[in-house]
Formats: structure tokens, C-alpha cells, sequence
């Protein structure tokens, strides 16, 4: 599938002042008008987005609105991440799904209606995306996007995003961002239960903060962060330090069998950890070795995922008491199904995170976050390739696979 055909889905959104375009009366004009409205922040949208334009900056916005976005699977968690990055100002998004509207849909998808059942899920919701921010340009692809293999696809975004899709598909789109040296994102929900995976290669961002007595060094902060930059300005009184930062990351491929942290293996610490992380990991792998989606409801299926549960929690070293029966019943239940205050929560944690990594400020994930939303906990757990004392090493592009058609 070397070219993907990606369709505006509507008509070409208006800088504010009508037209859609500066005043320009030849050629020459148009071209620096062009240049202008594409590289700079207009008046009209430092006041628009005047709040968020003092949060992180005026350079930061404006990348942000030279941002295209991809993002895949158009379900609950994609209408919630849709909306609040269309809602910051970005340049365009894409949206990209194959699957048509059906009514299970309707229970916690916004962007759809009855009248979008049968219709194909990203061109039904683009017109509703387009009417949050008309400055936002909004495409649409409606064929499957996790066989593609040219570079020159990926590499058109500056984000992807995959949301609720199968373990493969997610690691086959995972493998394109990385070879276009693009940031990944993967969100899922189940119920009550979701997480956000971030693959960012390799990423710097600044930390600005009041400078202290104690003089910052450039040197690792953990096996996958480092300063490598500090910079000072004056701001009244205050001096400032300007703390570039570099994170190394790791693809979900490695990410599904890697240990948990060197500083995590200590007793007290794996008793903390939350059963979730066994039971995300064990979906991904049933889905891995071609059992499906989901384990059926029976109980040769329930039990085989139960007892391969137990394996991946064994692999993270953790204390067998903490996966209960209870938690297990509870995480399989709740397989196949949205609900809104979850995936409005981690849709709108996973757009926070997105934009900050387009802004180059603040601290991203790293790599994993896990939402609970019958106890309201989100940890966050660092998954590498990772030996004590052996910092892991910046991980080339990999291959990429056309992923096998599991069995649902």
C-alpha cells in the first residue's frame, strides 16, 4: 500500500479575517502572504489562544499550529484526543480509520449519530471534528493504514497516534513512526480500564525553572534521561535555568516482555505495583499469538488467559498475591466496552502529553500509564531493555511487518 489517498474533509479553513487568506494584489505578494500565515501566529489567534500562548510560550504555539497529526481508530478515545488537540490550534489533523459506524458506537462516541450508522467512522466524524476549530484543517483516510510500509507516509506527520487497535496493528504502525523517526502514541481503553504508551525515539525538551544554590549538572539523571544543556535568563528578580533534558525510548514490540525499572525491583516496591500492568501486558500477548481480540467467554478461554496472567505477572517478578481472582474478573469484564469519563481522562491526558512534546517543554510519559478508574489511580512505569548500571542505548528503526488478521 504504498500511497494512501488522504482527503480534506471539508472546505479549507479562514484565518479570521473571511477569506482565508493576508492581502496580497500580484504574485510576489501571495507568496509572502503564503509564508506568513504558515509560519507565524496571526493576531487574531494570539488572541484566541491567549491563555495557552502564556502557559508554554509563543514559539511552542506555533508549532503546534504547524503540526499534522495522524491518528488512527476513530472510537471514543480518538474523539477525545481530536478534541483537545484541534481545540489547541494545530495545523491539520487526519483522521484514519476503515471500519464503519455501528450502534454500539453511539453508547460513548460524540463526533457520531444514528444517522452516521453504516457510514464510514472517519468521514462521519470529520465534519463534526472540523466544527471545533475551523482554522484546523481536517483529512480523512478510509482505508486500513497499519499495512503501510513507505516512509514518505509517516514521515508527512509530525505525531502519530493509534488508539484501540489489536496488538500487531499497533506494533506495525509502531515500527513506520520509528523508521520516520516520527513520536508514537497508543492509547486503549477497556471499561473502567485504559492506558497511553509513548514511543518518542529519542526526545529533548526544556524545563524552565527558578534557578537554585546548587549548580545543575550535564549528566544522566536515569538510565534514560540526561541534561545535556542549561541555560539562564533574568525574569525580574529571579533568575531562571533553562534545563534541556534528552529521553531515550523504547518500541511497545520491546516494551511487552521489558522489566520493570532497576529502582523499582525492590520488595516493598513490587507490592505496589497495580495489577493492571500484568493484565495490559497478558491482552497484548493473547493478541500477539493469534487468539483474538478477546478471550471468549468460556472456560477453556478464561482459563488460558488466567493461567497466562499468572506467566507475565511472574515475568515482572511480582508478588503473586497482588493479581487477585477478584481483579482478574473485574479486567474481563469490562474487555470491548467505552465509557466516557475513562477515555475523557486519558483522551485528554494523552493530547496534554502530545502538545507538550510539540511544544518541546516538560516532562513526557515515560513510557507506560495505566488508568484504574474504579480506584482513580493513573501510575506510570518505565518499560526498557534495561540492566543495572547499563543505561540503554538509542534503538534504530525497525522493519516494518504487515501484521497477521487476528480472529476476533
Amino acid at each position: 500500500m504504498a500511497n494512501q489517498r488522504i482527503v480534506p474533509a471539508v472546505t479549507p479553513a479562514t484565518n479570521g479575517n473571511g477569506n482565508g487568506t493576508f492581502p496580497a494584489e500580484d504574485a510576489a505578494g501571495q507568496t509572502v502572504a503564503a509564508i506568513a500565515q504558515a509560519e507565524t501566529v496571526s493576531a487574531d489567534e494570539i488572541a484566541l489562544y491567549d491563555r495557552q500562548i502564556r502557559l508554554w510560550g509563543l514559539e511552542a504555539q506555533n508549532r503546534i499550529r504547524n503540526a499534522n497529526i495522524l491518528l488512527v481508530s476513530i472510537k471514543a478515545f480518538a474523539n477525545e484526543i481530536a478534541k483537545n488537540l484541534v481545540l489547541a490550534g494545530i495545523g491539520s489533523i487526519t483522521l484514519a480509520d476503515h471500519e464503519t459506524v455501528i450502534e454500539e458506537d453511539l453508547g460513548a462516541q460524540f463526533f457520531v449519530s444514528e444517522a452516521d450508522v453504516g457510514k464510514n467512522r472517519a468521514e462521519a466524524a470529520a465534519p463534526q471534528v472540523q466544527k471545533l476549530n475551523p482554522r484546523v484543517k481536517v483529512n480523512v483516510i478510509t482505508t486500513d493504514v497499519t499495512s503501510e510500509q513507505a516512509q514518505s507516509f509517516y514521515k508527512a506527520f509530525d505525531v502519530i497516534i493509534a488508539t484501540d487497535l489489536p496488538f500487531l496493528s499497533l506494533t506495525a504502525l509502531n515500527a513506520g513512526a520509528r523508521i520516520a523517526n516520527r513520536p508514537f502514541y497508543v492509547g486503549g481503553t477497556q471499561g473502567l480500564y485504559g492506558y497511553i504508551f509513548a514511543d518518542l525515539g529519542t526526545h529533548e525538551f526544556v524545563i524552565e525553572r527558578t534557578k537554585s544554590n546548587k549548580t545543575t549538572q550535564l549528566v544522566p539523571e536515569t538510565a534514560t534521561r540526561s541534561v545535556i544543556d542549561v541555560k539562564y535568563k533574568q525574569d525580574g528578580k529571579n533568575s531562571i535555568e533553562l534545563v534541556t533534558k534528552r529521553e531515550l525510548y523504547t518500541p511497545l514490540l520491546l516494551v511487552n516482555t521489558s522489566p520493570l525499572a532497576p529502582e523499582m525491583q525492590l520488595p516493598r516496591k513490587l507490592m505496589k505495583v497495580h495489577p493492571l500492568l500484568t493484565c495490559v501486558r497478558t491482552l497484548w500477548d493473547w493478541q500477539r499469538n493469534g487468539n483474538g481480540l478477546f478471550p471468549a467467554l468460556n472456560d477453556a478461554a478464561l482459563k488460558q488467559f488466567t493461567t497466562l496472567a499468572k506467566e507475565k505477572h511472574a515475568e515482572l517478578k511480582l508478588p503473586p498475591e497482588t493479581l487477585t481472582g477478584d481483579f482478574l474478573k473485574s479486567f474481563l469484564a469490562n474487555l470491548g466496552s467505552e465509557l466516557a469519563p475513562v477515555t475523557a481522562f486519558l483522551g485528554g491526558q494523552l493530547a496534554q502529553d502530545v502538545i507538550n512534546v510539540l511544544g518541546k517543554r516538560e516532562q513526557p510519559i515515560q513510557n507506560l500509564m495505566l488508568f484504574d478508574g474504579e480506584d482513580c489511580t493513573g501510575p506510570v512505569y518505565a518499560l526498557h531493555p534495561i540492566f543495572p548500571n547499563n543505561p540503554i542505548v538509542p534503538i534504530p528503526g525497525l522493519p516494518v511487518e504487515v501484521p497477521p488478521t487476528l480472529v476476533a
